[in-house]
Parts: structure tokens; sequence; C-alpha cells
């Protein structure tokens, strides 16, 4: 066998002004596979990706319908409880007293319209014999009324006078 001719290797310095990281650049060798594997990993990334998304939007939407689905067993338990209440005759006696202010035979229902304490006496000697107009809008205090009594959810005992 012919012998090869002997090379001497002789070590290169970079120069002194490029930086470390343009010398560990220029280090990286890369081989035909290397790069293959780095395509396919790209194209792996371009392909899945879409999907990937739609898999994520598709777990938030159903973790939301989850949500509304307890909230809507929630509703449904408090309505079946509440049904459960109106099969008492006792609680269903309870409400006409409250809410419709029915009283059974031969009970007396009292109501008090001027439940806000004591009036003042009116001196007979501050009445005058002449016309005087009110300061008081009758219609807006009266408007005033039908819409506290129609749209309050108050019970009556609670609901303010006008």
């Amino acid at each position: 066998m012919p012998r090869r001719p002997r090379t001497n290797r002789v070590a290169v310095d970079a120069p002194a002004d490029e930086a470390a990281s343009l010398r560990w650049f220029r280090s990286i060798r890369l081989s035909g596979f290397t790069v293959m594997v780095l395509g396919l990993l790209v194209l792996a990334i371009v392909v899945l990706a879409p999907s990937l998304r739609t898999l994520v939007e598709q777990q938030q939407q159903l973790a939301a319908l989850r949500e509304q689905i307890s909230q809507q067993q929630e509703h449904v338990d408090e309505l079946g409880e509440q049904e459960a209440r109106w099969d008492d005759p006792a609680y269903i006696e309870a409400q006409a007293r409250e809410r419709l202010d029915y009283v059974m035979p031969g009970e007396y229902s009292y109501n008090v319209n001027d439940d806000l304490g004591i009036a003042e006496e009116v001196d007979p000697e501050a009445v005058s014999d002449e016309i005087s107009t009110t300061e008081v809008d009758w219609l807006q205090a009266m408007l005033g009324t039908v819409l506290v009594s129609g749209l309050t959810d108050q019970p009556r005992e609670e609901t303010p006078a006008p």
C-alpha cells in the first residue's frame, strides 16, 4: 500500500475582534441528516399547529359548557326544592296569608294604614279660611306609589311609604 502524504494540521486563531457568539456559530457543523430532521420538525409544526389551536378552542368551549351545565343543574335543584315546598299545605297557607292577606274563617284581619307613628295634633287656631296651594305634586306622588307597589319585590312590611 502506498503511503499517504503526511499533512500537518496547524491551529488557526480567530481574529481578536470577532465575538465569542460568532465563533460558536461557525463551529456548528450540519450534516444532511440534521437538516432533514429540522425540516421535518418545521413541517410537522406547520401541519399540526392549526389542529392544536382547534383542539385548545374546543377544550375551552367544553369547559364553558360544563360550567353552564352545572349552573343549570343547581337552578333545577333549587326549583325542585321550591316545588317540594309548595306540596306542603302549611307553606301554601303561610304564603296565602303573607302575600294575599287571606285569613281563615272566624279570624279577623287588621290593616293599619298609618303605621309610621303618631301624627302631630293640629292646632285649631292654625286653620285659616283662605285657599292655599299645596307644595306636593299629587300626580307624581300617586304615580310613585303605583310604581313602587307594582314593581317591588319586597314584602308588604318592608315597602317604604310614599
